[in-house]
């Protein structure tokens, strides 16, 4: 049985854990390693990609930039967490603001210092994204189409840094960035509809509040539609393995989200779509392992294992 005290600190973490979304953090590492191995750096051994200390650095460093991102978008979005997800707001506030404030500028600290080692570019790519973060809390998020667009984004710019890394530059490459894009604002278009009672509460500008339910449906729909370009352009021009079998899933998924979002009206049944939006894309993240992978075994050791 843990003492009282134990089972503070315990809760604490638990807060702590949740302000930074550390499960949204795992996702972007596992992520970024799959991508690296099978996509960006698909020339080289998968051991290479995996022992490449610059690398691990600039995932570090990225996981510790999100996490700092996610404390300050935190304190800004206090208030209307307290109307949209009363509950983590409760566990949120376990850890005082000074302390978090305390970690947010420990994390952005660290994240910068491990870039400096990869090199003095590298610092200044986390630095500038680092407050890129912190602008888009403090200014962008309320405004309309330029939030979502901004927040895509931000999540996407971690992967572009791992590909500056990698110096890969096909078009499969931003063929997967379209999609993921499309992905990702659809997700924030999503979160718009399920957060619509605290963004009118706290004079949120977005898309959903200043145009209203179905005008959000119709862009929703949209991009849906949209997002089976790119889908189609890869299934058909590049060799993708059983990964082609994710994209046949999810443009089917696409059509049931796209009933789903026209049926739905309470924040939670958004809700019940932003997770069924979430699995798509972890289901996405996790396919990326199924492209054939090539750069496990080079053709030519290949070769060399066959008998004579």
């Amino acid at each position: 049985m843990l003492s009282r005290k134990n089972q503070l600190l315990l809760l604490k973490t638990f807060s702590i854990f949740s302000v930074v979304r550390g499960y949204n953090i795992a996702v972007v590492v596992v992520a970024q390693y799959l991508a690296s191995i099978f996509i960006f750096a698909d020339d080289k051994r998968a051991l290479d990609v995996v022992l490449d200390w610059r690398l691990f650095l600039l995932v570090i460093s990225t996981s510790l930039a999100i996490a700092s991102g996610y404390i300050i978008n935190n304190f800004y979005d206090s208030e209307k967490d307290l109307i949209n997800r009363p509950n983590k707001s409760i566990l949120d506030r376990l850890v005082s603001r000074t302390t978090q404030f305390r970690i947010y500028f420990f994390l952005n600290f660290l994240s910068v210092a491990l870039a400096w080692i990869v090199s003095w570019r590298a610092a200044v790519f986390f630095s500038i994204y680092i407050f890129a973060l912190w602008f888009y809390s403090h200014k962008l998020k309320k405004y309309p189409i330029i939030g979502n667009v901004i927040a895509t984004i931000l999540v996407m710019i971690p992967f572009f840094g791992i590909l500056i890394h990698f110096q890969n530059y096909s078009p499969a490459i931003f063929l997967h960035g379209a999609y993921l894009f499309l992905l990702l604002f659809i997700r924030e278009l999503i979160k718009d509809l399920e957060n619509l009672a605290g963004d009118l509460a706290n004079n949120y500008q977005t898309i959903a509040v200043k145009y209203g339910m179905s005008t959000s449906k119709i862009i929703l729909t949209s991009l849906i539609v949209l997002s089976w370009i790119p889908a189609y352009i890869l299934v058909k021009d590049y060799h993708l393995g059983y990964m082609s079998y994710y994209f046949y899933l999810s443009c089917a998924s696409g059509l049931v989200l796209a009933g789903w979002v026209w049926q739905a009206s309470s924040a939670k049944s958004y809700r019940n779509i932003h997770n069924f939006l979430k699995l798509i894309i972890v289901l996405g993240v996790l396919s990326i392992a199924l492209i054939d992978p090539k750069v496990v075994i080079h053709g030519k050791e290949l070769i060399q294992q066959l008998p004579d």
